[in-house]
């Protein structure tokens, strides 16, 4: 049965719309969001009404049992990731938690589930002749000669500074030219990342091409018609790089700050310091970086360890 022809109580179906519009008008929800939530609730109670052989209303949830919800997150395993299906069961949650402050119904049942584990995946890092090789070209795909100097030094500025593409976008006219750059980034957290000559050189050779004035306070990087570069032109301008040169689709803006990260611990930096370079609370987010480079942590070891 479709979800969309669900057969459901009048009374329960427009406390779905009222839920939808407590999203959009106190939660702030985007649309695609919504749409999302719609989809996990109504793909929920349509594997509810093939399991109690009816419409679905507050009854049906009211009864609701832990082996029931279970039964709907077996019977996902085999069309979804599990972070899709972590979503949605923190959709349904969601509509719970909402019902229970309306007053409507109150099952504490589906809290007591826990979300399915998400495998972390590995960060995607270039090897380091692909990294060069993708700066070696990438100032060579426009026409206009300010914005291949404009692209170089973007992905110069990502991939020697570690810098995600919204940090790297954010940076201000006054910014470089020193040894080092302030950047703020999630969560608001400032950091300090080093500014090397050769990124310092590309900066420069940018600015002094481009046909726009750039104030001190504003955004460096422009776009063809001096307004702040959107970050998918650059995404875009990439897709296109990768593929003159064959390079894996993971080859994104992003995975040349992973590149960073990767090529620096290959060269035996310590977590703690590329931690601070990228800018992570957490020392648990770094250390993903040493599945990538196991071989050489595996090498040091056998180097060092005395019973190795």
């Amino acid at each position: 049965m479709a979800a969309s022809q669900l057969p459901s109580a009048p009374d329960f179906t427009q406390a779905i719309a009222a839920w939808e519009s407590w999203l959009r008008d106190v939660r702030r929800a985007s649309g695609h969001t919504i749409v999302s939530y719609r989809t996990d609730l109504r793909q929920f109670c349509a594997f509810l009404s093939g399991h109690v052989g009816g419409a679905i209303g507050f009854e049906q949830l009211r009864a609701l049992e832990a082996r029931d919800v279970r039964g709907w997150l077996a019977s996902r395993s085999e069309k979804y990731e599990a972070a899709s299906t972590a979503r949605a069961l923190s959709t349904v949650k969601s509509f719970f938690r909402w019902l229970e402050k309306q007053k409507k119904i109150k099952n504490a049942a589906i809290f007591h589930i826990r979300s399915p584990k998400i495998k972390k995946s590995l960060p995607r890092a270039l090897p380091e002749g692909q990294a060069a090789e993708a700066i070696a070209h990438i100032g060579a795909q426009h026409e206009e000669d300010w914005v291949n100097k404009r692209d170089l030094a973007l992905l110069m500025l990502i991939y020697g500074c570690g810098l995600r593409i919204s940090e790297a976008l954010a940076v201000t006219r006054d910014q470089p030219g020193g040894d080092a750059l302030t950047i703020t980034g999630k969560g608001n957290r400032q950091r300090i990342v080093p500014l090397l000559p050769v990124v310092n050189a590309a900066i420069e050779d940018y600015i002094a091409r481009c046909p726009y004035p750039l104030a001190g306070d504003a955004p460096l990087f422009l776009g063809r018609r001096g307004k702040p570069l959107n970050p998918a032109i650059f995404q875009k301008q990439l897709r296109v790089l990768r593929r003159a040169l064959g390079l894996p689709e993971s080859a994104t803006p992003h995975a040349f700050r992973h590149s960073f990260a990767t090529h620096l611990l290959s060269a035996g930096g310590d977590l703690r310091s590329i931690q601070e370079l990228l800018g992570h609370a957490s020392l648990s987010t770094t250390q993903r970086y040493t599945h990538v480079d196991r071989n050489r942590l595996l090498a040091a070891y056998e180097a060092a360890h005395p019973r190795a």
